[in-house]
């Protein structure tokens, strides 16, 4: 029971960025999305990717594994469409 509340909770926080992208993607307008936010977000994502390998945390692992690709999915994104 336990593993699956972890694993329902690491799903949900590693869906947060999905509708940000989705809209990214259909109005091609990234100019509200800050570089440092984004900077912050994936270097946060990949620091408790390698603190929950060190501990063995599955969930932890899945889901920030997940959340680090979809802000690097944005920042991407962001490149592209960015309007210098």
């Amino acid at each position: 029971m336990i593993e699956l509340i972890g694993y329902t909770a690491a799903f949900l926080t590693a869906s947060v960025m999905i509708p940000q992208i989705a809209r990214s993607i259909r109005t091609k307008s990234v100019g509200d999305i800050s570089f440092m936010m984004l900077a912050l977000y994936i270097t946060n994502t990949g620091l408790w990717v390698t603190y929950g390998v060190l501990i063995g945390a599955g969930p932890v692992v899945v889901a920030d594994s997940f959340a680090c690709c979809a802000g690097i999915t944005q920042l991407i994104i962001k490149l592209k469409y960015n309007k210098l």
